[in-house]
């Protein structure tokens, strides 16, 4: 049974046409969901709709099964930790994380224990009589975490809770979150718009665009095989060109006619679009010349361990990715090849510009 599903849920915004459409999505028992998309697509209103801060103009939210439109939020025991952490600025620690405790009515030596506990398992034991303003802003959000699982919840929401903080300490706090999430084997819905951050810690990822869910499926299905060019291109860097197919190993594009390996569902005269990820294009000449191209390098860009160019070719440009090479200088050119059997074909419909 699933700890949280979505059944063709619908919400708009009075007055306005943004909110979500016929989503439908279920959460299991000890996975975490990530959820991105474009500023406005509709992920915090997937959240606030669990959550019962607003109810669905039309669809169903169950709770472990069970029709949950009749609950309150505080009735929906739900853990959520805010982008913003909420924490009570004249209460410690202790008291930020037992408050949740306090509110069921638990007697104050039992919630306190329970706190302490808690506290001790985000490493913050020995803060727990110090006040927010006291605190860092990574010792914080272990703070809203802990308050947000003390309870046991049924499931965990997570709005954004990593944007506040230094990129040097994102990368050790999502992986704080996985830990906890794991270690209590708690349903998680967390909606970021990092798409890192939700390919490296969720068991599956949503992607949306204007209210719709586009694809729902694990990183690697996300990644590898997107559903279309949106997605292809939200989704980390991806070479997009739009062309029509000559035969089915081959299309027509702007750059050139590529090789491909024939893809189902793609014939003879239909209009696709090459997909092409910057780290599958190789430096260096092709063995069978085969979508082979020499290139103008109109920029280079370091970045530590990686290396990427954008190359321009008649039609257009080339993106592509290589690890870091200490005695790398710069270059004017490079000769390139595609390799037919990386070229995914999606669909044309809603492809961004190349």
């Amino acid at each position: 049974m699933s700890a949280v599903s979505l059944q063709n849920i619908s919400y708009a915004y009075p007055g306005s046409g943004h909110g979500v459409k016929g989503v439908s999505l279920d959460l299991r028992p000890g996975e975490l969901v990530a959820v991105i998309g474009p500023s406005g697509c509709g992920k915090s209103t997937l959240l606030k709709l669990i959550a019962g801060f607003i109810q669905p103009d039309a669809g169903a939210v169950l709770l472990q099964g069970q029709p949950a439109d009749a609950l309150l939020p505080q009735q929906r025991d739900i853990g959520i930790v805010f982008q913003a952490y909420a924490l009570f600025p004249h209460m410690t620690a202790l008291e930020n994380v037992a408050y949740p405790l306090k509110l069921r009515g638990q007697a104050k030596p039992q919630r306190l224990s329970q706190a302490a506990d808690m506290l001790g398992r985000v490493g913050l034991a020995a803060q727990a009589g110090q006040r927010p303003g006291q605190l860092s802003g990574g010792q914080q959000q272990r703070v809203a975490l802990a308050r947000a699982l003390v309870f046991n919840p049924r499931a965990l929401l997570l709005d954004e809770p990593l944007s506040a903080l230094d990129a040097s300490l994102r990368v050790g706090m999502r992986d704080e979150i996985r830990r906890l999430q794991r270690e209590h084997s708690i349903a998680t819905l967390h909606i970021t718009h990092d798409q890192e951050e939700a390919l490296s810690i969720a068991d599956r990822v949503a992607v949306m665009r204007d209210g719709r869910l586009l694809q729902l499926g694990t990183p690697r299905e996300i990644y590898e095989r997107p559903v279309d060019a949106m997605v292809a291109g939200f989704v980390g860097q991806a070479n997009l060109w739009p062309g029509r197919l000559t035969a089915p190993d081959r299309i027509d594009t702007a750059i050139g006619s590529l090789a491909i390996v024939p893809r189902p569902g793609f014939g003879t005269g239909q209009a696709a679009v090459a997909m092409l990820r910057p780290e599958r294009v190789q430096l260096g000449a092709a063995l069978d010349g085969r979508n082979e191209f020499h290139g103008e390098v109109v920029r280079d860009r370091y970045l530590g361990a990686l290396r990427r160019f954008d190359l321009a070719v008649a039609g257009g440009l080339i993106a592509a990715e290589t690890p870091s090479v200490a005695e790398g200088g710069e270059a004017a050119s490079l000769r390139v090849h595609l390799p037919p059997d990386a070229i995914h074909l999606l669909p044309v419909d809603a492809a961004p510009a190349s």
